[in-house]
C-alpha cells in the first residue's frame, strides 16, 4: 500500500496530478479540494494517499490532510459509493462541509453532486452519521479562502481544462460548460473556474 508521497509537483490536470518522487512519477487522482491548496507545478509536495486495486486499474487517490483521506476511507465503505464517487462528493464539498451536510440530514444538498441520487443521499446520510458523531475535523482554511497562485495559461485552455474536469467528476459536458459560462470570467486560472462552478452548482 502507498500511503504517503513526498516529492516534487510536475503537472495538474484536474483531478489529475502527476508528482515526482526520486525520479520515479506517481499519477494520482485528486479531489478538487485537494489540487486547490497544491503549489504551482515544480514545487515540492507531501500527498497522503490511498491506492484502490479494482480487477481492471489499480488508482491512487492523493490527499491534502489526512482527514480528507480518512472521510474518503469511510465513503468508500457505504454501499453503492466507490471511489470515483467519493471522489467528486470531496470535490464537492470540503470535508468539513460534508460532515455538517450528513449532521443537519441535508439531502437535498447530496443529490447535487453528480452521481448522488435521493436513495445514495438518504443512505450517505444514515450510514455516515454515527460515524462521524465524534468527527475532529481541521479547517486551517477553508477552501473558498485558499489563495491560489497558478497563472492564466489563456482563456480557452483554461475553460477547456476547467470542463475537463467537471465532466471527469461525472458532470454531463453541456452541464459543465453551462456551470463555467456562469463563472462570468474566462481569464481565470482553471482551478479558479472550477471551484466558483462547483460552488454555483451546489
Amino acid at each position: 500500500m502507498i500511503g504517503r508521497l513526498s516529492g516534487t509537483l510536475l503537472e495538474k490536470q484536474p483531478p489529475f496530478i502527476l508528482v515526482d518522487c526520486n525520479g520515479v512519477g506517481y499519477e494520482c487522482q485528486a479531489p478538487m479540494n485537494t489540487i486547490y491548496n497544491l503549489p504551482e507545478a515544480g514545487q515540492k509536495v507531501v500527498l497522503h494517499t490511498h491506492l484502490s486495486v479494482s480487477e481492471n486499474a489499480h488508482t491512487l487517490f492523493a490527499f491534502y490532510s489526512l482527514e480528507e483521506r480518512k472521510l474518503f476511507r469511510e465513503l468508500i465503505k457505504v454501499n453503492g459509493v466507490g471511489p470515483k464517487l467519493a471522489l467528486a462528493i470531496l470535490s464537492a464539498m470540503s470535508a468539513v462541509e460534508f460532515v455538517q451536510n450528513v449532521h443537519h440530514g441535508e439531502a437535498t444538498t447530496l443529490v447535487k453532486i453528480p452521481g448522488v441520487g435521493k436513495k445514495t443521499a438518504e443512505r450517505l446520510i444514515i450510514e455516515m452519521k454515527d460515524r462521524l458523531k465524534d468527527w475532529q475535523v481541521e479547517s486551517p482554511k477553508a477552501v473558498g479562502e485558499t489563495v491560489l497562485t497558478d497563472s492564466p495559461l489563456g482563456a480557452s485552455d483554461n475553460v477547456k481544462e476547467a470542463i475537463s474536469a467537471l465532466v471527469a467528476l461525472g458532470y454531463k459536458p453541456a452541464q459543465a460548460s453551462k456551470a463555467i459560462s456562469k463563472v462570468g470570467d474566462d481569464s481565470l486560472p482553471a482551478a479558479n473556474l472550477i471551484r466558483q462552478a462547483l460552488k454555483n452548482m451546489m
